[in-house]
């Protein structure tokens, strides 16, 4: 009978058991659902977004790493901080949600209810107050709270995820724009033909990329291109944001060789360089055609067909300096010093515009194979003017009576003929370029003036080539159309074309090897060279145009 009358107890017992149960349950989806887990979600998505911080600008941020290794650049968000911001974010959004979830919910809330107390700690008086609190209360209560820190976690997690998946796909983008950028920018150099070289003397290396010094504090950056550091732009170790392709203005900075460490002209970075040696021996005349060359240039200018510019205050002081010699004596000081620095100037005839670099060695840098194995700036021409004193060749000089031997040697010719010189020359330049016969070559017989002079001496004529092999130079002649893509002959007065009362038509006649070689890389002062000097030469490619006679006399008048 006992035990018959204790089933209806277990029975009531269970139910009860089953109502606070389902109570709970029914307070803890309340709890869930209107509070716990959105303020979970919420402190996890504020703590995230603060991890991805700081968002004032300016403000720095103690996670970025320094400046470090051998360029003075931070390296660019995208390329690891990104990733280390994101992981960072995360973990600050869990523990933010879980830390919500210890405190204040189950160290507070829960154990006041538990005890109970009100949520925030006030005590309950009524002893049913505290039961039903105890009771009915404290175990929805938790059991919501841990169900909305379990949700907001899951949420959050997918949330993460999909921030994860968009950030690999800037990335990717941030990644791939790397090589694209590199790309466009050497397939433009390739289209534009720029092969950047130092024109200091000693140096001449090849720059694929100038130093670039930062105009805000000493550091200078020799990776100033799309990379690690940055796509577009880089950020320098003191703050200033420096760019980082021709398209965002790396131009405007100044440019440094990074072998010698010295300024390399603005316009390098944006034009096509033309390396242009005069080679010839001591006392030949390179100085004096050289300053005629750049006056006739200046005439062009004048006339509105070219567009000349100094690369430098250098440039123009050295131009000047030479010229005042010129007026004051008539001649031009040999050239000393080692090797040459190269007179840069800027030729632009319509849209077009080449990077002139003239150099002038002196005459001993030919005298001997290893002096001219030593003149790196060879290994870059674009093409070669042989300064070409005849009056220094045994074979004229026989051929002189005694009067035009005495006018010969009042216009100090050159301890070294012309044909000692190319010999010496044309080896080297091979094992230098490895692509002579590639390149054009403009001879220049200098000291037109003093010729006219000679009775011995046929008259230089329209054919500087066949008058070369009348005097007894045939052979310098056939060598330099052997050995060479192209070769053109002029004869000019540097001393006409210089000093006081220069004349402007020797000054252009001058400047027209120059204009010949100029028009091979596409420049388009092919009309600009006449057909004075005719020879076996023409405009090499790109104008493919042949120049074969027309008047070439000295006549100063």
């Amino acid at each position: 009978m006992n035990a018959a009358s204790g089933d209806p107890y277990l029975h009531i017992a269970v139910r009860v058991l089953l109502a606070l149960f389902a109570w709970a349950g029914l307070v803890a989806v309340a709890v869930c659902l209107f509070r716990t887990l959105w303020e979970f979600l919420g402190r996890g998505v504020h703590a995230v977004w603060r991890g991805l911080g700081p968002w004032e600008s300016g403000r720095l941020d103690p996670r970025l790493p320094g400046v470090a290794g051998g360029e003075p650049a931070q390296l660019a968000y995208w390329w690891r901080q990104s990733w280390a911001d994101a992981a960072s974010a995360s973990r600050d959004g869990m523990r933010m949600l879980w830390r919500a979830f210890r405190d204040p919910w189950l160290d507070r809330i829960v154990r006041n209810l538990f005890r109970g107390r009100r949520p925030r700690g006030r005590w309950v008086r009524v002893p049913l107050g505290r039961f039903l609190l105890v009771a009915l209360i404290a175990p929805g209560t938790a059991a919501g709270a841990l169900v909305g820190a379990v949700l907001a976690t899951v949420l959050l997690g997918w949330a993460l995820l999909v921030l994860a998946l968009l950030l690999g796909v800037v990335w990717l983008g941030w990644a791939a724009s790397v090589p694209l950028l590199r790309g466009v920018e050497r397939g433009w150099a390739l289209l534009r033909g720029l092969r950047v070289t130092c024109p200091h003397p000693g140096c001449y290396a090849p720059v694929p990329l100038a130093l670039h010094p930062c105009p805000d504090c000493p550091a200078r950056h020799a990776e100033l291109r799309p990379g690690r550091y940055g796509a577009l732009w880089h950020v320098c170790g003191c703050g200033r944001r420096l760019p980082a392709t021709r398209l965002t203005g790396r131009g405007r900075l100044s440019a440094l060789c990074p072998a010698c460490e010295q300024i390399l002209p603005e316009a390098v970075a944006t034009t096509r360089v033309v390396h242009t040696p005069l080679v010839g021996g001591t006392s030949s005349g390179k100085t004096m055609l050289m300053a005629a060359m750049v006056e006739g240039l200046h005439s062009w200018a004048r006339e509105g067909e070219l567009r000349i510019e100094y690369a430098s205050a250098a440039d123009q002081r050295s131009h000047t300096g030479v010229s005042r010699q010129l007026h004051r004596s008539g001649w031009a000081h040999a050239t000393t010093g080692g090797p040459p620095r190269a007179l840069m100037l800027t030729v632009s005839r319509g849209r077009r515009r080449r990077l002139l670099y003239l150099y002038d060695p002196m005459g001993e840098s030919v005298s001997e194979a290893e002096r001219v194995r030593a003149q790196r700036y060879l290994a870059h021409a674009d093409g070669v003017v042989l300064v070409a004193d005849v009056l220094a060749d045994p074979t004229v000089r026989a051929r002189l009576g005694p009067a035009d031997a005495e006018r010969a040697e009042r216009a100090r010719p050159s301890a070294q003929g012309p044909r000692t010189t190319y010999e010496r020359l044309t080896g080297e330049l091979a094992a230098l370029t490895g692509r002579r016969r590639r390149l054009p070559v403009a001879a220049v017989i200098t000291k037109r003036d003093a010729l006219d002079q000679l009775t011995s001496l046929p008259k230089p004529g329209a054919r500087i080539d066949d008058w070369l092999g009348d005097i007894g130079l045939g052979a310098l002649v056939r060598a330099l159309g052997h050995d060479f893509r192209t070769a053109r002959y002029w004869a000019v007065s540097a001393h006409a074309a210089t000093g006081t009362g220069p004349l402007e038509s020797e000054q252009r006649r001058a400047a027209e090897p120059v204009l010949w070689l100029l028009a091979a890389t596409g420049l388009r002062t092919g009309p600009l060279t006449g057909r004075a000097g005719g020879g076996a030469g023409r405009v090499p490619w790109p104008r493919r145009r042949t120049d074969d006679g027309g008047e070439g006399g000295y006549s100063p008048a």
